[in-house]
């Protein structure tokens, strides 16, 4: 039977859903999951793979504004609820899926695709660029000491419900988005996704708890969202605290939710899974090395309308460079472009002048946001150098003052 792609009709959703979860080994998500995802869904950003009755593809889109460098909230679109069923692989639907969905994004005028990948190793082959990377850490407080910054002492801390600080700590959120690229503004129904918490998900951990922090004024300066699973061991106590947000508005507010985590009675570890790979965190604790970091890639970037991309972010210093850019998926990009501006904006035009850098959209992607080098990239043999000194130049310009973050998946 001819396989058929549609736009999803809102009754669908179940039918589309569930081959989502068989897609991800068919373990059904909780009934507080799926509520959520179906208010966020965008049906008119979902297609669907039928064969006959029978739904074997999906693939879906939300209506983003991502921060870049200079503070501009560009619009992207969330890739999401990408899967296949088992018994259709290798016949081309996931191809198929992007390439509807990047022609869709194209015309709806958004510059950038932006995903998280279950498997990394499957997006590139349609242009897409790890940009983004995450920070997990686990302290032995036993063992790692805190030097809390001057003024910490001053931040009045208080114990919440979570839901009650929920519009006190999206304040908090909202005017962090613009100085750190890769965060997400934030769109009405998108603040329930940090207090989503089923039973069945803790893996033996308490509800989620919230503490505040708050400035001698009363106005809330940052918070820390978290979960406290309790161990034993011949010992005593070998509890562990699972932060899921901590965000603050200053180094005082900060230091003070850090150390009200490290010093919770019955914990010995403090587990973060998902925080910036430049977090101030390494430079408080007394020992680096004994929080175990790790990274892992989260956002992968896809430029979809080339000029539009480029000139909408600022670079960290003067750059005027011509781009020889490959891109076999989205062929508008392709070609010579050049790319002037600095602090204050860009230009991006297409050019006959000789190409100085020879690269893939993939890695102009990952170079976007300002955390990948192309010098890096360079070295791996992903960029070309033609013009001695245009390497070195474009990669100062790209390169951001902080690292790029993404604090939630989608």
């Amino acid at each position: 039977m001819t396989l058929e792609m549609r736009v999803l009709r809102p009754d669908e959703w179940d039918v589309w859903y569930e081959q989502l979860e068989l897609a991800f080994g068919g373990v059904a998500e909780s009934a507080e999951e799926r509520t959520l995802y179906r208010s966020l869904t965008e049906p008119e950003r979902s297609l669907g793979v039928w064969d006959g009755e029978e739904c074997v593809g999906s693939a879906g889109a939300f209506s983003f504004r991502v921060s870049v460098p200079g503070g501009a909230l560009v619009p992207a679109a969330g890739v999401t609820m990408v899967g296949v069923a088992p018994t259709h692989r290798r016949r081309g639907v996931l191809t198929s899926l992007m390439r509807r969905q990047l022609d869709d994004v194209r015309a709806a005028g958004e510059p950038l695709a932006v995903l998280t990948a279950s498997e990394p190793a499957i997006y590139g082959r349609f242009g897409y660029g790890i940009a983004c990377h995450a920070l997990r850490v686990d302290v032995d407080t036993s063992r790692v000491g805190l030097r809390v910054p001057p003024g910490a002492d001053g931040v009045r801390l208080r114990l919440v419900d979570p839901e009650r600080a929920l519009a006190a700590c999206e304040k908090v959120y909202a005017e962090l988005v613009p100085a750190r690229p890769g965060m997400i503004a934030r769109q009405p129904g998108w603040e329930r996704l940090a207090l989503l918490d089923p039973a069945q998900g803790r893996g033996g951990a308490s509800p989620l708890k919230c503490v505040l922090a708050e400035g001698p004024d009363g106005e809330p300066r940052g918070y820390v969202r978290y979960r406290f699973r309790p161990e034993w061991d011949t010992t005593g106590s070998d509890g562990v605290v699972e932060v899921q947000d901590l965000d603050a508005l200053d180094p005082a507010a900060y230091g003070a939710l850090w150390r009200y985590v490290f010093e919770l009675d019955l914990a010995r570890h403090v587990r973060a899974y998902r925080r910036p790979v430049d977090d101030a965190l390494l430079h408080l604790v007394t020992d680096a090395r004994r929080t175990r970091p790790q990274t892992r890639d989260t956002m992968h970037v896809r430029l979809v309308d080339l000029p539009a991309a480029l000139t909408a972010r600022a670079y960290g210093s003067p750059v005027d460079v011509v781009f020889e850019v490959a891109d076999a998926f989205c062929p508008w990009n392709a070609g010579r472009w050049r790319l002037t501006g600095g602090a204050a904006g860009a230009v991006c035009v297409r050019t006959e002048d000789p190409a100085e850098l020879e690269l893939s959209v993939k890695e102009l992607g990952a170079a976007y946001p300002g955390g990948v080098t192309l010098t890096s990239l360079a070295a791996a043999g992903l960029v070309t150098e033609v013009r001695p000194g245009a390497l070195a130049a474009a990669s100062r310009a790209f390169a951001g003052d902080v690292a790029p973050w993404l604090p939630h998946g989608f």
